[in-house]
């Protein structure tokens, strides 16, 4: 009778002829096919550690989770990661764990107000607006689409406690002056850095991976983005009090900070009094936050332990292939304006965004309609401006929940006039190509 190691192997064996036969990407691009604006980029090894943790059954948070964490934290040079189910988790993790009273005088509370941008994907203000507080907005700079940093002064009032903010589709905002301006009044700084893994700000003197200025950083490993598990997001941080705090709101709000399947690290589990509770209740059912479950599971951190691997060569192809369409579109960037880099920074780019100029002689509509209708994916630029939609409706009618600080136009102008088409490693040289022809054509045959 053959043992565990034996038909492990084997079954290891069967899962590499799957892969190669049903999953390897053999596919030759021929002009039509369709182009995604992003996707998986995976190979054998993805699958075979997906089986492995199946076939150990642990099923929750365990070692692979503890591996994911450790890798992410060593490529950001951070102390702290977070595994969460979801990107936007992580944003609400991040954002809750500031409303803890146990910041003292620094504790997020109902009223307070954040310093954010319209022109975000939701769940970067969701939080905010959520839990009571007040997102107050500046507009972006195009063509960078980050938050114009001429504003901060005007917006900042003796409420403000944080400044919530995403790298634009891998660009950096201004960190050098945001985290200047945060610690000359105390604020929080989040880094949404959910569409940025890889990418990097001169700060200090120094280079920095984006995700390690911030006082806390947001991942997400959605299937488009740098990484995926699938499902998934990370919340970062250097900070120890925050960490504990972030893990709290995320494991249910309980105070106990032992990993999964291990009791008393403290060594106090049954000797300390919390709130009214007997002293020495357990430890592990002490609940200092009101929390959610928000974990991920080890399956999903065991396709992300083999994505890690493979993230340096990621990130470097999505700098390739944006650096391509920049180069070959300069010729036509009298209609359309091109994007371009913040100072200082080498991003890793999640897409290649661009905007329609005025009096171009077309719409933002009808170019995207004539790509799409090519089987070029594209996207909005997430919300255009976040302001519009319907979930604002009762905040605008009633002129409360928010605030603007001067006006909007370039994040409205983003909402009629910006998208932005694809730069992932399922790219190739012929697809770019393609997509290049097919907006020249549209651009001179007007």
């Amino acid at each position: 009778m053959r043992n565990e190691k034996e038909i492990k192997l084997q079954i290891q064996e069967l899962v590499k002829e799957y892969y190669k036969t049903f999953h390897a990407q053999t596919h030759v691009f021929h002009e039509g096919d369709k182009i995604n604006y992003s996707g998986r980029v995976y190979d054998e090894q993805e699958l075979l550690n997906l089986v492995d943790a199946a076939l150990e059954f642990w099923l929750t948070s365990g070692h692979y989770v503890q591996e994911f964490e450790k890798g992410l934290s060593d490529f950001l040079n951070v102390r702290h990661c977070s595994l969460v189910n979801s990107g936007s988790s992580a944003n609400l993790c991040a954002f809750m764990a500031l409303t803890s009273p146990q910041l003292k005088e620094r504790q997020i509370k109902k009223g307070d107000e954040v310093i954010a941008v319209a022109a975000a994907f939701p769940t970067t203000v969701a939080p905010i607006i959520q839990y009571g507080a007040v997102p107050v907005f500046i507009d972006v700079t195009i063509p960078e689409y980050n938050i114009d940093i001429s504003k901060l002064e005007q917006a900042w009032s003796e409420k403000t406690k944080a400044v919530f903010l995403a790298h634009t589709l891998g660009n950096p905002f201004d960190l050098q002056y945001i985290r200047d301006f945060c610690d000359k009044y105390q604020l929080w700084l989040i880094e949404d850095n959910c569409d940025a893994l890889g990418s990097k700000y001169y700060y200090n003197g120094e280079w920095h991976m984006t995700g390690t200025i911030g006082d806390l950083s947001t991942y997400s490993f959605y299937p488009p983005h740098h990484i995926t598990l699938g499902e998934g997001g990370a919340v970062c941080t250097n900070n120890t009090q925050l960490y504990r705090l972030v893990n709290s709101f995320r494991d249910w709000g309980r105070d106990c900070w032992c990993a999964s399947g291990v009791d008393d690290t403290c060594k106090h589990r049954y000797t300390q009094q919390f709130g009214e509770l007997p002293y020495g209740y357990d430890h592990k059912y002490v609940y200092s936050h009101f929390g959610y479950n928000l974990k991920s599971t080890d399956m999903q951190a065991s396709v992300g332990c083999a994505q890690l691997k493979k993230l340096p060569g990621f990130v470097m192809a999505r700098k390739e292939n944006w650096a391509y369409l920049k180069e070959r579109l300069k010729d036509v960037s009298d209609h359309i304006i091109l994007p371009e880099a913040v100072k200082n920074s080498d991003p890793s780019w999640f897409g290649f965004l661009m905007t329609v100029k005025e009096n171009a002689g077309f719409t933002r509509d009808d170019f995207v309609q004539f790509l799409e209708e090519r089987n070029i994916q594209t996207r909005l630029l997430f919300s255009g401006n976040y302001i519009k939609h319907p979930c604002f409706d009762e905040l605008r009618s009633s002129g409360t929940g928010y605030r603007v600080v001067g006006g909007l136009e370039n994040t409205d102008r983003i909402m009629r006039d910006s998208f932005w088409i694809g730069v992932y490693p399922g790219m190739n040289k012929a697809k770019l190509d393609y997509m290049i022809a097919a907006i020249k054509e549209f651009i001179n045959n007007l």
